[in-house]
């Protein structure tokens, strides 16, 4: 009598999940480490834009010819200022697992895209850049469920 080893299976799915919400859960997660890099290194540029705008507004040459939302560019520079250090500290919760940075993250990030939005007319390519980074970050964000909820200490 020949017994055969089973091959071992991966584990099951969990209830209500399949192989590809597990697997797309895994990316999701890698993400969430990035989107928390994508952060801060966007913080990082949002505060020296910010620094830029403030010291120096005359560095920004735009024709914007009537564009509704004309602030001055020293507003954009605070305005920016202000979204990069909130992007630099929740970009460093997240790469420590801290729960609260997830939301958060989602917030500045929905924030940033409006900024960027506005601030079109000033620099546009690296607005649109800014966009498509903030919509990976959300959508990281928002798609990560860690498999076993939260862990003590209300890490991700």
């Amino acid at each position: 009598m020949s017994h055969d080893t089973p091959s071992p299976q991966p584990p099951p799915a969990g209830p209500g999940r399949s192989r590809n919400d597990d697997e797309r859960n895994s990316w999701a997660a890698g993400g969430t480490v990035f989107a928390g890099v994508l952060l801060l290194v966007a913080g990082v540029l949002a505060i020296l834009e910010g620094i830029v705008g403030i010291a120096r507004d005359t560095v920004y040459i735009v024709n914007r010819g009537g564009y509704v939302y004309d602030f001055n560019v020293r507003a954009w520079g605070w305005i920016h200022l202000v979204l990069g250090v909130i992007a630099v500290i929740v970009g460093a919760g997240l790469l420590r697992g801290d729960a609260w940075a997830k939301y958060l993250g989602i917030a500045i990030a929905g924030l940033s895209m409006i900024a960027n939005f506005m601030f079109l007319p000033y620099q546009p390519v690296w607005s649109l850049i800014m966009i498509g980074i903030d919509i990976f970050v959300i959508w990281a964000l928002a798609t990560y469920h860690p498999q076993h909820g939260r862990q003590a200490g209300g890490k991700l």
